[in-house]
């Protein structure tokens, strides 16, 4: 997304390319309330897609113990909307040591998660194939971030696990007024109850033209240590 405004006024944020200009009346903007700042913004641009994702699991789900399984961004904003949502711990499926995302409070970081022993399991990292292996007899598998196209998982394993799998793209259903309102909610929530230090200890902001090569760095060790990257063409 792109974002534009100013802190007391309101970040806008836009699902447009990166710097572009945009009506903030477009569908699928959103608007932050009054005085949050930037990285608080962004950052609730992510939490906003597992809001989203997450009200697609079946009723009853117990979120406790959850397992993320990812590190970047959008296993940040998952394991911040489970703790909103009232998780007391979760674990996060890692190998990154010290990644970022364990600053969370109740986030546990790990190298290995028992297999077939989670009862929620959420992929943050596109890799389903992987998540699955956790997810114990008759647990959730969540899929929040975009697998590749070629992912497949074992129709067989899905039968015998007794498994659910959900898709928790943040556009299915998409309506403009939900998706406005979940923002709200969790842009006042990241507000209220995390330390703005903190929030700020997860973003970078780079200079526009960088953007090249800190997508190539993305894949490699030496991306950035935090999952989010801001990219500003302030003049």
């Amino acid at each position: 997304m792109t974002v534009g405004g100013k802190q007391e006024r309101g970040w806008f944020l836009a699902p447009v390319p990166h710097g572009a200009p945009f009506n903030p009346q477009r569908e699928g903007a959103v608007v932050a309330v009054l005085g949050t700042s930037l990285h608080a913004a962004a950052l609730a641009r992510f939490q906003l897609m597992a809001s989203l994702g997450l009200a697609h699991l079946p009723g009853g789900v117990d979120l406790e113990g959850a397992v993320v399984a990812g590190s970047g961004p959008v296993a940040l904003g998952c394991v911040l909307e489970l703790r909103r949502r009232g998780a007391c711990r979760v674990q996060v499926l890692t190998s990154r040591r010290d990644a970022a995302i364990g600053r969370v409070p109740g986030a546990e970081l790990a190298g290995e998660v028992k297999a077939a022993g989670a009862g929620l399991v959420i992929d943050a990292a596109g890799l389903p194939e992987r998540a699955a292996e956790l997810v114990a007899q008759g647990g959730v598998l969540g899929l929040l971030g975009t697998p590749e196209e070629s992912g497949t998982l074992s129709a067989l394993k899905l039968h015998r696990g007794g498994w659910t799998v959900v898709g928790m793209h943040e556009l299915a259903a998409f309506d403009p007024g939900r998706y406005q309102a979940a923002y709200t909610e969790v842009v006042t929530w990241l507000n209220a109850w995390i330390d703005p230090e903190l929030i700020a200890s997860w973003c970078r902001t780079v200079p526009g033209d960088l953007a090249p090569r800190v997508f190539e760095s993305l894949g490699r060790p030496e991306r950035p240590d935090e999952p989010i990257v801001i990219f500003s063409w302030e003049a």
